[in-house]
C-alpha cells in the first residue's frame, strides 16, 4: 500500500480557449473544476491506475469539500487534516492552438501548530501500514523542513519524493529511494543553475551521494535523466498530442511509487512513470489515467545510457 502525503493541495479551475491574447478579454469555449496540487495528482494517478493507497492532506473551507467529494467517487483511502485555511485555487489556462498552458499559482495558507500535528499524527498512522512513502509538494509558510524526514524517519518503508529545497536534502539525508524533482527545482535546492546536462548529472550525484539511492530528473519536453550507483542514463521523450502539460511530473512520481509497489524494478518504474506523464499529458484533467494505454506507451519508450566519467 502506499501513502501519498503532502501539505499543499489545491482545486483546480481549468479554462480552455482558441487561443489567448494578453491583455485582451478572452472567451473559455471549455471549463473544468478538478482536485489538483502535486499530492492530489499523484494520489489521482496512482487511483486511476489501479492502485492500492492511502492519500494525508490538509483541506479547509468549501473548496476542500469539493475535493472530498471528488474522491469519494475512487478507490483510495483518504485522511483528510481540517484546517481554517481555505484550500488554495490555481487556474490553468490552456490554448488550444498551440497546446500551451499558462499556470496561475496561488501559494497554499499557513497552518496552526495542532492542524500540523494532526497531520503528522495521520501519516504516522498510514506510514504503519504502507510499503512505499510518496511525499509531495511544496510547504505552507511556517513548517518545518524536516516534516518529511521525521516521516521517513519512523518508518522501514522506501520513499519516493517530489519535493524541494531543504526539505528535499533533510529528507534524502534521512533515507530517500528515489527523487524526482525537475530541473529547474534541482537547481533551487542546490542553489545553483546549470548549463548543460553534464552539470545537471553532476547535481543528482550530488543527491545520490547524500543519500538518495536514485534520482530522477524531469525537463518539461526534453529527456529524463536518471542516476544510481554504477547508472547513468537518459530517457527520451515520448511524442504524443500535447493537451495540457500541468501536473506531468507528478503523474510521474505517482506511476513510479506504484510500479515500485507493484514490485518493478527501478529502470522499469521510471519508464512506466515517464509513460504515465506522457499520458497525463494527452489529457485535459490531471492524473485522470488509463493504465492500458501507459503500458502501450511504456513499451515505446528508449533508454540510452550516459557514460560515467
Amino acid at each position: 500500500m502506499i501513502l501519498t502525503c503532502g501539505l499543499s493541495p489545491a482545486w483546480q479551475h481549468i479554462l480552455v480557449a482558441d487561443g489567448l491574447s494578453p491583455g485582451e478579454v478572452n472567451r473559455a469555449s471549455e471549463v473544468y473544476w478538478c482536485a489538483s496540487g502535486k499530492v492530489l495528482n499523484a494520489a489521482s494517478a496512482i487511483a486511476h491506475l489501479g492502485g492500492k493507497g492511502r492519500v494525508v492532506s490538509v483541506l479547509g473551507g468549501a473548496r476542500g469539500a469539493d475535493v472530498q467529494r471528488e474522491f469519494e467517487g475512487w478507490e483510495v483511502e483518504t485522511s483528510w487534516v481540517d484546517c481554517a485555511a481555505p484550500t488554495r485555487v490555481c487556474t490553468t489556462m490552456i490554448d488550444s492552438s498551440t497546446g500551451s498552458a499558462t499556470e496561475l499559482v496561488e501559494n497554499a495558507g499557513a497552518l496552526s501548530t495542532s492542524e500540523l500535528a494532526c497531520f503528522r499524527q495521520a501519516c504516522a498512522e498510514g506510514a504503519g501500514e504502507a510499503d512505499l512513502i510518496l511525499a509531495m509538494g511544496s510547504l505552507p509558510p511556517g513548517v518545518p523542513a524536516d516534516i518529511f524526514a521525521e516521516i521517513l524517519a519512523a518508518t522501514p518503508a522506501r520513499a519516493v519524493l517530489d519535493i524541494r529545497g531543504p526539505e528535499l536534502l533533510q529528507a534524502v539525508s534521512a533515507g530517500a529511494f528515489l527523487v524526482k524533482p525537475n530541473r529547474q527545482e534541482l537547481e533551487w535546492t542546490l542553489g545553483r543553475e546549470f548549463a548543460d546536462e553534464a552539470a545537471v548529472l553532476e547535481g543528482m550525484r550530488e543527491l545520490n551521494e547524500r543519500g538518495a539511492e536514485w534520482v530522477v530528473v524531469s525537463q518539461g519536453a526534453g529527456p529524463v535523466l536518471v542516476t544510481s550507483a554504477g547508472v547513468s542514463a537518459r530517457a527520451l521523450p515520448l511524442p504524443v498530442e500535447v493537451v495540457n502539460s500541468i501536473g506531468c511530473g507528478d503523474c510521474m512520481a505517482g506511476a513510479i511509487a506504484l510500479a515500485l509497489d507493484e514490485g518493478q524494478e527501478p529502470l522499469a518504474a521510471i519508464s512506466y512513470g515517464i509513460a504515465a506523464a506522457a499520458d497525463n499529458l494527452t489529457r485535459v484533467l490531471m492524473g485522470r489515467l488509463d493504465r492500458r494505454r501507459g503500458e502501450e506507451l511504456a513499451a515505446e519508450g528508449k533508454t540510452e545510457a550516459i557514460p560515467i566519467g
